[in-house]
């Protein structure tokens, strides 16, 4: 399994286990399957109708072919921007990458933005669709990272979250479902700003450094303008402060 080397603007090197090719083909497949079973599921819904699409096209839209395209678009869409909606709203996977437990994830550590899904999803039409994926399996053997095209283009990498190494170790943190924030003033903090405190705080932690630790949440209070609890230690506060970005930053 290949690993991914990315190094931070702090110089903090985070290594990443990338997705083997056979974990993003079985995740394509799943993804495929589920399409497939939205193209049955449409056939069945228009074959229950009285009127079959067929007929209502025949009829009506006989003679204006934009009407048509208009009508088969509206039906495909929902396959069509399948991965770029799908990786958009559930940070960087669809169904299948999901079930695998693969995700997308930028190469320099930043979340990735919609623009970057959208590079990704463009240039999967060629090196996918049109081409039986033979250019994404080439580019992604090639690769020192394991990128497809559209990888390349758009600055991202499929790493596994099979092992320790995972998302946790950029400014995303994995929190659950139900989390209950605490300090809501933490949105005035940016992402680089997450960035330094998580970095720095991961090496305080592991280097037992408790003056380093103090400094953190003293800057993190005068930026987010709320004083945590007295019986609270610097661990804990940081720690909520990362967890509580993530929550409100999960779904942007």
């Amino acid at each position: 399994m290949a690993e991914i080397q990315i190094t931070t603007t702090q110089n903090v090197t985070i290594n990443f286990k990338a997705a083997e090719v056979g974990e993003r083909i079985l995740a394509y497949i799943i993804d495929l399957v589920i399409k497939i079973a939205y193209l049955f599921l449409i056939s069945f819904l228009f074959a229950a109708v009285a009127t079959p699409l067929d007929r209502i096209i025949e009829d009506d839209f006989a003679d204006d072919p934009w009407s048509v395209m208009a009508i088969i678009i509206v039906i495909c869409s929902p396959i069509i921007f399948y991965t770029i909606v799908s990786e958009t709203l559930l940070m960087g996977q669809t169904l299948g990458k999901k079930i695998v437990n693969i995700r997308v994830v930028k190469i320099d550590g930043y979340r990735a933005s919609f623009l970057d899904y959208f590079i990704r999803w463009a240039m999967r039409l060629a090196e996918i669709s049109l081409f039986w994926g033979v250019p994404a399996l080439v580019a992604i053997g090639s690769s020192k990272k394991h990128q497809r095209l559209g990888g390349m283009a758009s600055g991202t990498a499929v790493i596994t979250l099979k092992n320790k190494v995972g998302i946790n170790h950029t400014i995303l943190q994995e929190i659950k479902e139900d989390y209950k924030p605490t300090y809501f003033s933490v949105i005035k903090l940016s992402d680089n700003d997450v960035r330094i405190i998580k970095e720095n705080f991961i090496r305080a932690r592991k280097n037992r450094d408790h003056k380093t630790m103090l400094v953190l949440k003293d800057k993190i209070i005068n930026v987010i303008e709320e004083r945590p609890h007295a019986d609270i230690i610097p661990e804990n506060f940081i720690q909520t402060i990362i967890n509580d970005y993530n929550h409100f930053t999960k779904d942007m």
